[in-house]
C-alpha cells in the first residue's frame, strides 16, 4: 500500500479523510502540529506528504520550506479557498500542487493520484539509460535526474515533470493546457497560475548556470517553448 501522511490540525476532517483515503488503498499517518508532521515527512517513510497551511507550533509555509530543505518527497498544500497568496507562496516554496479547502475526499484523493502517478510514470514508459539531452541540460526520466552543465538540479516533482515536457518537445511551443495535464496530471483550472510559478522557479534554478538567460521562453498567448539548439 502506498503510505500518504496527512499533517491537519483538524481532527475531524483528518479522520474522515483518513478514512476515505485507506478505502482507496491508501495507508495514512496522521500529525496534527506543523512540528510532528515535519520530523514525520522528514523520516523517508512516506510516497506523498498532505500538508495544510494553518497549523500549530509550525506553520505551514514553514514547515514546507524546511521539508525542502532535505527532501523532495512529492507534497500537495491545503489552502483556504480562495486564498491566492498562500497558494503562490506555497507553490513557490516547493509544493507540488494544492487543493483549496473545504475539499471532498474524492478531489483530495485525485490529486493525490495525479501527483503519484506522474512521478512513476517515467519507469513504465522509459528504457533504464535513456536520457533527453538537451546541451547544457540532460534529463534521465526513469532516474528523474536532471543536470545542468554537469551540476545536479534540485528539482520538486511537479518541476521535473513540467521540465520534462519541455524538453521533449524542445522547439516546440507547449500550451498550459497541455503542461497541466501532463506535468500536473489535471485540467487547466481557470485563473490557475500554478503553471507560471513552477516555471519561474525552474528558470531560477537554471539561471545560475546559464549567466542570467532562460532557454525557457513565454510566448504570450500560447504557451511556453524550451529553445532548441540553443
Amino acid at each position: 500500500m502506498t503510505r500518504v501522511l496527512l499533517i491537519d490540525d483538524d481532527i475531524e476532517l483528518s479522520e474522515m479523510l483518513k478514512d476515505y483515503l485507506e478505502q482507496e488503498d491508501f495507508e495514512v499517518v496522521t500529525a496534527h502540529d506543523g512540528e510532528t508532521g515535519m520530523h514525520e515527512a522528514l523520516s523517508g517513510n512516506y510516497a506523498l506528504v498532505v500538508l495544510d497551511v494553518m497549523l500549530p507550533r509550525m506553520k505551514g509555509i514553514e514547515v514546507l520550506s524546511r521539508i525542502r530543505m532535505q527532501s523532495r518527497v512529492p507534497l500537495l498544500m491545503l489552502t483556504a479557498k480562495g486564498d491566492d497568496v498562500d497558494r503562490i507562496v506555497g507553490l513557490e516554496s516547493g509544493a507540488d500542487d494544492y487543493v483549496p479547502k473545504p475539499c471532498t475526499p474524492r478531489e483530495l484523493v485525485a490529486r493525490i493520484r495525479a501527483i503519484l502517478r506522474r512521478t512513476r510514470s517515467a519507469d513504465d514508459n522509459n528504457e533504464p539509460g535513456n536520457s533527453i539531452t538537451l546541451p547544457p541540460l540532460v534529463i534521465w526520466p526513469e532516474k528523474r535526474r536532471a543536470e545542468w552543465n554537469g551540476q545536479a538540479l534540485e528539482l520538486t516533482s511537479t518541476e521535473f515533470n513540467l521540465l520534462e515536457v519541455l524538453a521533449v518537445n524542445a522547439g516546440r511551443i507547449v500550451s498550459k493546457k497541455e503542461l497541466s495535464e501532463q506535468g500536473l496530471g489535471r485540467p487547466l483550472a481557470r485563473f490557475d497560475r500554478s503553471i507560471d510559478v513552477h516555471l519561474s522557479s525552474i528558470r531560477q534554478k537554471l539561471n545560475p548556470f546559464n549567466n542570467g538567460g532562460s532557454l525557457i521562453v513565454t510566448v504570450r498567448g500560447k504557451g511556453y517553448l524550451y529553445v532548441k539548439d540553443s
